[in-house]
């Protein structure tokens, strides 16, 4: 049976800070907020994988991580953004501070980017924006909150130091997903 697979880095150790940015949209309608202990930035998204496949997949992820040239770094993270767009709201997201890690994140990404797409995987089809998702839209009826929240706050989450990247599984339940790491690599 295959497995939903992600590559990832954690928010380790930021739950709490997570979950205070999330308090300002607690019982908005149409807002799902997401687990704050889960939080993390999607390196890249690789869908209903063979697990036979995650050994190559580590692989690649250390020639990914050798080839980007990023070591150990510290990311921060605030400020409040959505996707795709103000309008039309369906993910709220924390970001990374301009300079805070932006850099090492995107050079990670396009690292695993490029090695994942030479093992078969479908390539990204927009732009990378590093961010943890906080919050998705079900439906418009506090879209109006969520839209004074990210043009009027900025706030903090935190700094983290990044170690390493994780290869995810994520299995859906009627809670929402529950994530679990089959595989990491150190920078």
């Amino acid at each position: 049976m295959s497995k939903r697979l992600f590559v990832s880095v954690d928010l380790d150790g930021l739950g709490d800070a997570v979950a205070a940015v999330q308090d300002r949209f607690d019982g908005v309608s149409g807002l799902r907020l997401t687990d704050p202990e889960q939080a993390h930035v999607t390196l890249k998204f690789l869908g209903d994988t063979d697990p036979d496949r995650v050994g190559d997949i580590v692989g690649a992820l250390e020639t990914a991580v050798e080839a980007s040239g990023v070591a150990p770094f510290e990311a921060e993270f605030g400020g409040l953004g959505v996707f795709p767009s103000l309008s039309y709201i369906s993910v709220v997201w924390v970001g990374v501070r301009d300079g805070q890690g932006d850099a090492e994140l995107t050079a990670l990404h396009e690292a695993v980017e490029n090695r994942t797409t030479a093992l078969g995987f479908d390539p990204e089809e927009h732009d990378f924006t590093p961010h943890a998702t906080i919050a998705r839209m079900d439906h418009a009826g506090g879209k109006e909150t969520v839209q004074n929240a990210v043009e009027n706050e900025n706030p903090d989450v935190g700094s983290l130091q990044v170690e390493e990247i994780r290869l995810k599984e994520s299995e859906l339940g009627p809670d929402g997903p529950t994530y679990r790491t089959v595989g990491s690599v150190s920078l």
